[in-house]
């Protein structure tokens, strides 16, 4: 399922145990390019949640991640930033990635 992050509720999500955040805006070719990858993710992975942030909606969140890029994907775990990617990134580097900090 997805997640649709702001600023009241972003904190509460990330806490939990394997979140993915995904940084992006409805202009951005790129992450309209990512957003299925996205989705298919959400519904396959339902241990892990997925959250959306819109830049444009929430510059502030955006800035004080660090997010100078879009699409961004911020991986978390426990309320802690772990990695992260920046661009277009396919569907096995991400699983790849979970699959890390899984254990």
């Amino acid at each position: 399922m997805l997640i649709e992050l702001n600023d009241q509720n972003f904190e509460n999500i990330i806490a939990d145990k394997l979140v993915i955040v995904d940084f992006w805006a409805p202009w951005c070719g790129p992450c309209n390019t990512l957003a299925p990858v996205i989705e298919e993710l959400a519904k396959e992975l339902s241990d892990i949640s997925i959250g959306k942030v819109n830049v444009d909606d929430f510059p502030e969140l955006a800035s004080r991640l660090g997010v100078m890029s879009i699409p961004t994907l911020l991986f978390f775990k426990e309320g802690n930033l772990i990695d992260s990617t920046v661009g277009v990134v396919s569907k096995s580097v991400i699983l790849k990635k979970l699959e890390q900090f899984s254990n």
